[in-house]
């Protein structure tokens, strides 16, 4: 968790769930580059991070972007709390800038997903960043860029780099428009024109079915997409009664969709029909041992029904963030504009039901 702070050294909490126990333990970090707008952790070394932070130089204020690694002793997450004697705060390493004097306002950084963690992509202003990372990620070099042209707000506000298609395909959102990006080409795939009817705020890429993407936005709605064909959303939430900062698909049941928003609620959907599992879970015709178990089967195998499965209002402020544990795919947190963070479980009862 970033801190957004003018008078003090802005923090990195890095905050440690201790599920059995029910306890929750933070170690802070010093982050002295400025207050943080958007923080990506790496794929494959958990304890690099970067964060896109602002910084003020000659009365202008910039968005940067910049590589970090956390202490050693902080990357196995250590139920331990740390003793008071040793509680000095620590500093983040600072690994490397992302150059963007010639570019503009770094709007978010995203990490290749199944890479090896060396290269990413930073949006600033109109521009699309490939970065690879060298000599130990201590150096980083612009290997490819491709620009937003035409008319209207050409400012990226946020991207995501599908895990699909050898990972060569990234979407990015501007104003109400969403845009997919071969990476070897730096071309453009495909465009939503009015995704949404107001800014788009998120993107996500299913993980486990190609082609499908959800999108959020301040016309309070959750938008699914296939993007081969990209005229209509194959299916829209509107649930929320404010903008849509967050959705975010859970990375092993798919099904399972989180959206935060300044409604200050977040909700928990079941987007079954779109999902990679449709039907539930599939049983193979050999498992039946006979002809009765087979005609029952066949009744049971309609589509389940989308459906909302919870609203959590712990918050009591806009909600701006909405992440799955990437651990355990029961567990999710949230943070809202009051500093609160809220963890929370799948329903017990949903989840034996996607289980079983």
């Amino acid at each position: 968790v970033g801190t957004q702070s003018l008078k003090y050294d802005n923090q990195i909490h890095i905050i440690d769930f201790d599920d059995e126990n029910n306890i929750i333990n933070k170690n802070v970090l010093i982050h002295q580059a400025g207050e943080i707008w958007h923080i990506s952790a790496s794929p494959a070394d958990k304890g690099v991070l970067a964060t896109c932070y602002n910084k003020t130089s000659d009365s202008k204020v910039m968005t940067c972007a910049a590589v970090w690694r956390m202490p050693k002793e902080l990357e196995s997450g250590s139920h331990e709390s740390p003793d008071d004697s040793s509680s000095n705060t620590q500093t983040l390493e600072l690994l490397c800038h992302l150059d963007n004097t010639a570019h503009g306002n770094m709007a978010c950084v995203i990490w290749e997903p199944m890479g090896d963690g060396k290269k990413l992509i930073s949006l600033a202003d109109n521009h699309l960043l490939l970065w690879d990372l060298q000599e130990s990620s201590s150096n980083a070099v612009l290997s490819n860029s491709a620009a937003l042209e035409g008319k209207g707000q050409l400012k990226f506000t946020s991207g995501r780099w599908s895990p699909h298609h050898n990972c060569t395909q990234v979407a990015t959102a501007n104003d109400t428009a969403i845009r997919g990006w071969d990476t070897r080409s730096m071309r453009q795939i495909y465009y939503i024109e009015n995704a949404h009817g107001q800014l788009v705020r998120d993107l996500d890429f299913n993980p486990n079915k190609q082609y499908y993407l959800a999108s959020c936005g301040d016309d309070c709605k959750v938008k699914f997409w296939d993007t081969r064909n990209v005229t209509e959303p194959v299916k829209t939430l509107e649930e929320h009664s404010h903008w849509v900062w967050n959705v975010r698909y859970n990375h092993s049941h798919d099904q399972l969709v989180l959206s935060g928003s300044s409604d200050s609620r977040i909700i928990l959907s079941n987007m079954v029909s779109i999902s990679s599992e449709p039907f539930g879970h599939l049983v193979d015709d050999d498992e039946l041992s006979d002809q009765e178990d087979h005609h029952q089967e066949e009744k049971t195998k309609e589509p389940l029904q989308d459906s909302i499965i919870a609203t959590y209002e712990e918050h009591e402020d806009s909600v701006y963030a909405v992440e799955w544990s990437s651990a355990d795919p029961w567990l999710f947190a949230s943070l809202s504009y009051d500093g609160r963070l809220v963890i929370n479980r799948v329903p017990r009862a949903l989840k034996y039901h996607i289980l079983l």
